[in-house]
């Protein structure tokens, strides 16, 4: 486990449970005191944790999101392996809605060279500039207000440009997956975004890591229902996937190494 992949851990636990203390976590990762010490005082510069006497606590509750840095550095291996899994479930020529999020601008990474000729239309300046010089690839960024930090756009202007467009699919990043409360976010006006996004396109395929499934968030987004295949690195046996799939989910779980297009492992 690397310097990020420990943090974005840390920030796991910190967010599950609360609070956190240096010498549990020394213990748990096998690392020294010293070590958790500086991936405390790293998460709390970016605005993730607040560190207390001895360890560490949340910022606090469902409306508690963690920062876009943060997130990016966090299963970033994972986000590869997801982001090829889902470009591979794409046709050439198709329209495509690349939502906001660390998760999706891996999947915007792993479109470039693909020669796919999509049409992209998205509410992210990250998105808008990995594939800005994408050959064959159009590419439509939203207006709206501009998100600090998370470079994603918002609010009516956003929601309204999207309402003029009949996509084949909508690429979703999400921050929380539970069975009965579906898919959440921290963010009101971001949530409005995706709503937006998914009332306008044909399908909806959901990009999630390990860490999404089971946490609810502030703001509904979309029931499963409306999903067509959740992509994840999780494993089949994860509580939340095993209820998901026992309400007829689908779930493609993307592999460490690159799927053959054509060949991705629906269950």
């Amino acid at each position: 486990m690397d310097v990020n992949e420990r943090r974005g851990a840390i920030e796991d636990l910190v967010i599950r449970d609360g609070e956190v203390q240096f010498a549990q976590l020394a213990l748990q990762f096998g690392v020294s005191e010293m070590t958790v010490r500086r991936d405390i005082e790293a998460l709390s510069s970016a605005g993730v944790v607040r560190r207390i006497s001895g360890g560490a606590i949340a910022h606090g509750g469902t409306a508690f999101e963690p920062s876009y840095g943060a997130r990016a550095g966090r299963a970033a291996g994972p986000k590869a392996h997801i982001a090829t899994t889902i470009v591979n479930l794409l046709s050439p020529g198709e329209s495509v809605i690349l939502d906001s999020g660390s998760t999706v601008a891996s999947v915007a990474h792993a479109i470039q060279g693909r020669g796919l000729g999509l049409i992209v239309v998205t509410p992210s300046l990250t998105v808008a500039s990995i594939l800005a010089d994408e050959p064959d690839t159009t590419v439509i960024l939203t207006g709206g207000l501009v998100r600090p930090g998370e470079l994603s756009l918002i609010g009516p202007e956003a929601e309204r440009f999207l309402s003029q467009y009949n996509c084949d699919t909508y690429i979703a990043g999400i921050s929380g997956i539970d069975p009965v409360r579906g898919l959440t976010e921290y963010h009101p006006q971001e949530a409005a975004v995706k709503r937006a996004a998914a009332a306008v396109a044909r399908r909806i395929i959901v990009g999630a890591d390990e860490a999404k499934f089971g946490r609810t968030h502030l703001v509904s987004v979309a029931p499963i229902s409306d999903v067509e295949v959740v992509v994840t690195d999780a494993s089949p046996e994860h509580p939340t996937i095993v209820e998901l799939r026992e309400q007829g989910a689908n779930i493609t779980f993307a592999e460490a190494e690159s799927t053959p297009p054509g060949s991705s492992a629906l269950g």
